[in-house]
């Protein structure tokens, strides 16, 4: 079925359409650069939260934070009318990704070395993650 709004008598979809898609697409790129430039910083906090733990060696995962950081979100996506177990399955992601590199901070430090920060290429065929 053809939409007569979206489609002209070649087939070709309406300049119009076109031109939304194009504003509506530009749209998403802005969100994703920003996410990725949150996330990055996020990393950086989360990378000075691991180097913290690691010097007085508290373990990397904190799962009562972690409890309490999945109940907030699944509140945060419910009043953003986004599906809470969506945002927990994307928190449970970052979560999984900074304990790994809590994990290899801790690691580096009771060796007494000290490595660049881990990038998300690192060891990603970890079991469970």
């Amino acid at each position: 079925m053809t939409n007569s709004n979206t489609r002209t008598g070649t087939g070709d979809v309406d300049p119009a359409v076109r031109a939304e898609l194009a504003r509506l697409r530009d749209s998403i790129d802005n969100i994703d650069a920003a996410v990725v430039h949150m996330l990055a910083e996020r990393f950086k906090c989360t990378q000075q939260v691991g180097r913290l733990k690691a010097v007085h060696q508290l373990p990397p995962a904190d799962p009562a934070r972690e409890a309490s950081q999945i109940a907030r979100l699944r509140r945060l996506a419910e009043n953003a009318k986004l599906d809470p177990a969506f945002a927990e399955k994307l928190l449970g992601f970052i979560i999984a990704e900074v304990i790994r590199h809590h994990e290899r901070i801790a690691d580096d430090t009771a060796n007494g070395s000290v490595s660049a920060p881990p990038t998300t290429e690192d060891d990603t065929s970890r079991p469970g993650e």
